[in-house]
């Protein structure tokens, strides 16, 4: 009975009147709802204002993700929490499209984000999603946003679709419970093992699993990408059928950065030199750590921490680098009296096998002056340190 009124306040939005409720609470600002609702309320109804109010809060939550396609989108709660950015979808289906993708099955399609992705990109898509109200946004999503005639809606239990003529499947499982995050992939539903197999059935395919996903976990004939965008790993997908010769891949946008491999041994460990490499998220994620060290020709300043060494800078899309100065074991009183010799006021904290916590650091040292530094804390050689420096451009300047 609750899904149905739901239903039925949402299809209310898409009429005429709801359209242009919509629109008038489209310009509202945060802390006004009450003055917008109660103003609204003398020419429409209440329902059809609370209905609206909730999606100008969801699209404004939305942006993040869409961008400006956002406030034209429609949304659930969940539908924003689990959509996929827009950016990571756009890449996603352009890997597609280079694969020769025309015709794609979106199973536990959600609001629409990949299936939009997919259909710009050309591919005629096939979304497939149970939930009743999340079939009707995503429909709602696909007109709004021109693309109707390239994508069909259905509900339907994804298990029981037949795949049959359709170059490739995307699988987006739902990781998430009513006690939070899945970790378990055969936890996931449908399970990651009913996945693989649908990947199977068809030429090509992507799955989107956690980021955290164990590498043991990945099938042998899987590649493994993990995506991170302005620094920042967002999720993990297995692809099929894409004959791989590595079998992990890390991306990143908005460049569009690919770096492959998986098979190189870990590089050796040794002192802390001049400049220090952050590798990325979706490096790191990936194992990829190796290959950025061999182009670098980089050390490891631990055996287990991923920070990179080398005496000189060398330009890597994959690496933060930064310049040392100084190399010191931890020592709180310490760091703090050369923090206030120097005139530090903006202090950058990076932990990697820490248990120090960055805030609790800044309140205790704290940094006052016109000066910058960044200070990692971490272990060299298997001995807590603390490294100041100073983030480099790949030309040598400061950034």
């Amino acid at each position: 009975m609750v899904l149905s009124v739901e239903i039925e306040s949402f299809r209310a939005l898409l009429t005429a009147e709801g359209q242009a409720v919509l629109d008038a609470v489209g310009e509202y600002r945060p802390g006004t709802e009450l003055a917008v609702a109660t103003r609204l309320r003398r020419d429409f109804g209440p329902e059809l204002v609370r209905a609206a109010l909730e999606q100008a809060n969801l699209r404004a939550r939305a942006g993040a993700k869409f961008g400006p396609d956002a406030g034209r989108m429609y949304f659930t709660p969940h539908g924003v929490e689990q959509s996929t950015r827009s950016a990571v979808a756009a890449w996603r289906a352009a890997r597609m499209a280079g694969l020769g993708v025309r015709r794609v099955a979106d199973l536990c399609s959600g609001v629409g984000g990949d299936a939009l992705a997919l259909a710009r990109a050309g591919i005629e898509v096939l979304a497939v999603d149970r939930d009743e109200l999340t079939c009707a946004v995503a429909e709602a999503n696909a007109a709004a946003l021109g693309l109707q005639d390239r994508i069909t809606q259905l509900r339907a239990d994804v298990t029981e679709v037949d795949l049959a003529g359709f170059d490739a499947v995307f699988v987006d499982p739902a990781r998430r419970s009513g006690r939070g995050r899945i970790f378990d992939p055969e936890a996931y539903s449908p399970p990651l093992s009913w996945a693989v197999g649908a990947a199977r059935t068809t030429p090509f395919a992507a799955l989107k699993v956690a980021p955290g996903i164990p590498h043991e976990a990945v099938p042998e004939d899987a590649e493994a990408e993990w995506v991170s965008e302005q620094g920042d790993v967002k999720e993990a997908a297995l692809w099929f059928g894409t004959e791989a010769a590595q079998p992990h891949r890390a991306t990143l946008l908005p460049a569009g950065a690919s770096l492959t491999g998986g098979t190189l041994p870990d590089p050796p460990s040794g002192p802390v030199r001049r400049f220090l490499f952050e590798p990325d998220g979706a490096v790191i994620r990936a194992h990829l750590v190796a290959e950025v060290a061999a182009e670098l020709g980089a050390t490891l300043i631990d055996p287990t921490i991923a920070y990179l060494t080398a005496d000189q800078l060398r330009p890597t899309p994959w690496a933060t680098a930064y310049e040392i100065t100084d190399t010191l074991p931890f020592n709180l009183k310490r760091l703090k009296a050369i923090l206030r010799e120097r005139g530090v006021g903006t202090l950058t904290v990076k932990k990697r096998g820490s248990a120090v916590e960055p805030e609790e650091l800044r309140r205790k040292v704290k940094p006052e002056g016109p000066h910058s530094c960044t200070v990692f804390l971490t272990r060299a050689d298997g001995a807590p340190v603390m490294l100041l420096g100073q983030p480099v451009a790949a030309d040598g300047g400061a950034t």
